[in-house]
């Protein structure tokens, strides 16, 4: 198994019970979430070592976050703390034609955001690290979050670590114009890194790649290949989801590597708690990869781990290996006695 650090903010869910809005609703209920700490905990449950590259504030908000992270099996050796502020946002459940509805609140003047680390720090990290795990969205925050994210890849990269970078375009984070505005920024990630979690919008809207292709599917086989030639990536894995009628969800993951896509089986299920899916996915994906299991083997594996974490709340993947094994072969459901 290997060590891995994820780069990322730590967030504080706010929700309301059940699929109330926040007009509706009296009562909030909190959790600690985040893409960094959704993967890092994913893979501590597959069995490798993982560290979480934050920055959470100095007071009892991180103390509370601090704490959590360690319960789910994440290292915190390189938490930094400092300032005063966490990330925050409110969640509402969607039903049926209602969508489930994110709003964050002042994400800019987190302690992610605001308080830098010494420098020496993303040597020591990449020390440490066998692979690195970054995500798009700390991209969209401000000079300082994407200036630490890029000295971390880079001193990964440089000790012969491997760089995995999810494209997570979050259009309400970059505001209007958001694409000409990513587009640099996920160039030069993208350069860097070894495997990448993205799909056929990404190439076609940030990249500005064009396809002659008719529908998703035609272009993703058109771009994807492109941006793997283009970038020198080794790897670059993707989901497509379905939302249908009955309130299921149909998803469908591919791999692409060394020149060959591999697609998953389609698998529509009920749906819980959407919200980190996409972390599950890519944890199963980065877990397969690194383990050099075989391709197939790998986006089967990842897509039933996204399936999974449908199926339990909060954002945190809480399935362990052999819980994804056993979705795979479809042989869950029953009460285990």
């Amino acid at each position: 198994m290997s060590s891995i650090a994820a780069f990322g903010e730590v967030m504080m869910r706010l929700e309301t019970p059940g699929f109330t809005t926040l007009s509706q609703s009296g009562s909030l209920a909190y959790s600690f979430s985040g893409t960094g700490v959704n993967v890092a905990s994913a893979l501590s449950r597959f069995g490798h070592e993982t560290y979480l590259a934050s920055t959470l504030p100095d007071n009892s908000l991180g103390d509370a976050a601090l704490a959590h992270l360690r319960k789910l099996g994440i290292g915190t050796a390189f938490v930094n703390r400092g300032g005063r502020y966490i990330g925050m946002y409110f969640l509402e459940h969607g039903f049926g034609l209602r969508p489930s509805q994110v709003t964050y609140t002042d994400r800019l003047g987190s302690s992610f955001n605001t308080v830098p680390r010494d420098a020496g720090d993303w040597e020591r990290i990449a020390e440490a690290a066998d692979a690195a795990h970054f995500c798009g969205i700390a991209l969209a925050m401000n000079e300082l979050a994407r200036s630490q994210m890029k000295q971390l890849a880079r001193a990964v990269k440089r000790r012969g670590g491997k760089v995995m970078f999810d494209c997570n375009y979050r259009p309400s984070l970059w505001g209007e114009g958001g694409h000409a505005a990513a587009a640099p920024h996920y160039r030069e990630m993208l350069e860097l890194a070894d495997l990448v979690f993205m799909n056929e919008k990404d190439a076609l809207l940030t990249l500005g790649m064009p396809s002659g292709g008719a529908d998703r599917l035609a272009q993703l086989r058109d771009l994807i290949p492109q941006v793997a030639k283009t970038y020198g990536i080794e790897a670059i894995a993707g989901t497509h989801r379905q939302v249908n009628g009955d309130n299921t969800h149909t998803l469908a993951g591919y791999f692409y590597r060394e020149g060959t896509f591999r697609f998953a089986q389609p698998s529509t299920f009920s749906v819980y708690d959407r919200v980190g899916a996409g972390d599950a996915y890519a944890s199963g994906i980065i877990h397969a990869w690194l383990r050099g299991d075989d391709p197939q083997y790998a986006v089967d594996f990842a897509t039933a781990a996204a399936a999974l974490a449908h199926t339990v709340h909060g954002d945190t993947p809480l399935a362990s290996e052999a819980d994804v094994v056993k979705a795979l072969a479809r042989t869950a459901g029953d009460i285990v006695r």
